[in-house]
């Protein structure tokens, strides 16, 4: 590589993060295809199909596991569905590519967007500011990838005095948050009433709905959050913080769970 720097060129060796197709099957039939960054797949695809509205439980899971490709990469995961496990063919509509950027992209309608079902998540989860402000650094503290390449999202699940339970990094920040919701899935966790979720990124509309089909009722991210993401929050009674840095957040729903006062 090479890098300019006030005005002096130098060659340097650095990391880069890894970005590759994943393919989710169920039985021999595609039904996604997303870019993320290799590792913890299954996790992936099981809480891509849960967030999707799919799947309601894991127990419809009957089988998973990674296919290896002609070109011995693992880059398919096929998911066997139990027995009476039955789905409506509107959820299967992702007619192209999704991005890593990109939780919505192939949706074949708008009503398809929405998750049907999802649950008002706990009232009684609170958590004090001091507490709060301590999350981001802890979050970038468990990320060995992002400190190596510094291309990476990252989503972590917090209990309420601050414990990291668990984290997942990705290039796409909703590969991300559905790889953190199959660990849960798939370790019989949900839902994850007493969680709080933070994300490395802004806190989308997406980010928000697979908060709510697992459950989470408090999701923080480091920077800004959409107006989409701020209604839903409203509607279903999450708290949505953004702005989360340092000192400093910004609480847009939900404030009965933060133990706001003046000092």
């Amino acid at each position: 590589m090479t890098e300019w720097q006030d005005g002096k060129v130098a060659r340097f060796e650095d990391y880069l993060v890894g970005e590759e197709p994943l393919e989710i099957r169920i039985g021999n039939r595609p039904i996604s295809v997303t870019m993320r960054t290799p590792g913890h797949d299954l996790e992936l695809a099981s809480g891509f199909l849960l967030t999707e509205g799919v799947i309601k439980a894991v127990e419809q899971i009957a089988n998973l596991r990674q296919v290896i490709t002609r070109e011995n990469k693992r880059n398919v995961v096929r998911v066997d569905l139990a027995r009476g496990t039955t789905i409506k063919p509107a959820l299967l509509q992702r007619n192209f590519v999704v991005s890593s950027s990109c939780g919505l992209c192939g949706k074949a309608s708008i009503d398809a967007v929405r998750v049907r079902g999802i649950l008002r998540p706990n009232p009684d989860l609170h958590i004090s500011p001091d507490v709060l402000c301590l999350l981001p650094d802890a979050l970038r503290s468990a990320q060995p990838v992002f400190g190596r390449t510094g291309g990476l999202h990252a989503a972590g699940l917090f209990d309420q005095t601050g414990k990291l339970i668990a984290l997942r990094e990705d290039v796409g920040r909703h590969n991300a948050v559905d790889k953190l919701i199959g660990w849960a899935l798939l370790e019989k966790r949900l839902p994850l009433r007493e969680s709080i979720l933070l994300v490395s990124g802004r806190g989308s509309f997406e980010i928000i709905q697979k908060a709510l089909v697992a459950g989470i009722p408090f999701v923080a991210c480091v920077s800004a959050a959409s107006s989409l993401a701020v209604q839903l929050a409203w509607e279903f009674g999450l708290t949505l913080v953004g702005f989360l840095r340092g000192e400093r957040f910004v609480v847009y729903t939900g404030e009965e769970r933060v133990e706001l006062s003046t000092r």
